[in-house]
């Protein structure tokens, strides 16, 4: 038998995150001791309350069926208390609120519900892959909208072609930033909302870093800016507020239309979440207090000892003001690629390079903090040590 892969899978290049776990496996295989710092997977471990509501919910036999696919009424209730507590947000659990196998699987499946092959879809570059894949995979065409440096890696929407407008079906954002860790306010959502109104597009907002923040920053949801709910939708993860990247748990809110058609996507694809792990949702929503000034305080300490790193071996770095990443430029003249590769074989540390997010992460290097304090340490010698 002669198999064959579908166009959109040859097509596809190699996950960013699967190659770098190819290459950490081949360099440990070899002896290596590796500090990985590519991978934003949280090393704290999840709250005990968290997994104390797990087990209980686990005992109970009704948590062992089939979950509703746009999942339990109460954990989507306790989204929406969330909401208006944290941001003052108000929104409807029963139409306003689905629940998602990670933000990453909602993220994936919206282009499926909302465009048609030939559709463009704006997407931030440097950005989370996920946003190009999946638009491509629902046949429609990434348009790279520039994060550039002097902007603060934001947007220029009134660079982006009057063509490319009329054709745009979404947009993707995402603040506090991954990769570039850049932060926005209201005032920027506010013209993305004017822009969004004038050409009939739909916001798509990845907001899973907006509780992992320093100096008292509290970052801002989109839909705190009039007339959002009525463009758009936030995508939220339990995975880094609560260190719960393994338990798959998100939710998407806003327009009931977009979230009535992200939710089709789903009751004809998934079957849901595991109930045990909403009644654990459930748990960390109602007490998200519980532990957040603690393991905001562990990654800012980590931040200033990685950022000051860099600044003893003379190397320009974005100052992070949320997100539990480091974005910093290469030396002048050295690829991300390369810068990457060497310091890897030279130095035993994985890092990520900034053009696995797009053409203009090129130039640039994203460095996870998600390691404990003495292992960083131990990587920011190596640095130190390393001929660049």
């Amino acid at each position: 038998m002669s198999l064959k892969w579908a166009k959109r899978i040859e097509e596809l290049p190699p996950y960013l995150f699967a190659e770098i776990d190819a290459k950490i496996n081949e360099m440990i295989s070899r002896g290596v001791d590796v500090i990985d710092l590519g991978i934003g997977d949280p090393d704290i471990p999840t709250p005990s309350n968290i997994i104390n509501a797990l087990k209980e919910a686990a005992e109970v036999p009704k948590n062992h069926r089939y979950p509703s696919y746009a999942g339990m009424f109460e954990f989507r209730e306790a989204v929406s208390n969330w909401y208006r507590e944290r941001f003052g947000v108000n929104v409807d659990p029963q139409s306003e609120v689905v629940t998602l196998i990670g933000s990453k699987e909602g993220i994936a499946h919206t282009p499926l519900a909302f465009v048609d092959p030939g559709d463009i879809v704006l997407v931030p570059d440097p950005g989370y892959p996920v946003y190009s894949v999946a638009t491509t995979f629902a046949g429609g065409l990434p348009y790279s909208m520039p994060l550039l440096k002097m902007n603060n890696f934001l947007p220029d929407l009134e660079s982006i072609p009057e063509y490319v407008c009329r054709r745009a079906k979404l947009m993707f954002l995402n603040y506090p930033n991954n990769p570039t860790s850049s932060v926005t306010d209201i005032d920027f959502f506010k013209s993305v909302v004017e822009f969004a109104n004038k050409y009939d597009i739909i916001v798509c907002h990845d907001a899973a870093y907006t509780e992992v923040a320093y100096d008292g920053l509290n970052p801002p949801s989109f839909l705190q800016v009039d007339g959002a709910a009525d463009i758009g939708i936030e995508f939220h993860s339990l995975s880094k507020t609560f260190n719960m990247t393994g338990w798959r748990i998100g939710f998407a809110v806003g327009n009931k239309k977009a979230i009535s058609g992200l939710g089709k996507i789903k009751t004809n694809i998934d079957s849901g979440v595991f109930q045990a792990v909403q009644c654990a949702g459930i748990e960390a929503l109602r007490h998200y207090s519980v532990g957040m000034a603690e393991r905001r305080m562990i990654y800012q300490e980590r931040r200033d000892i990685f950022c000051n790193g860099l600044r003893e071996v003379g190397l320009d770095y974005f100052p992070p003001k949320a997100t539990f990443y480091v974005w910093f430029d290469t030396p002048r003249g050295v690829s991300s690629k390369d810068f990457t590769s060497r310091l890897l074989s030279d130095a035993g540390i994985v890092v990520t390079p900034g053009n696995g997010f797009g053409k203009y992460g090129e130039g640039f290097i994203r460095v996870s903090i998600t390691v404990n304090t003495e292992r960083l340490k131990e990587a920011v010698e190596r640095l130190k040590g390393f001929k660049f």
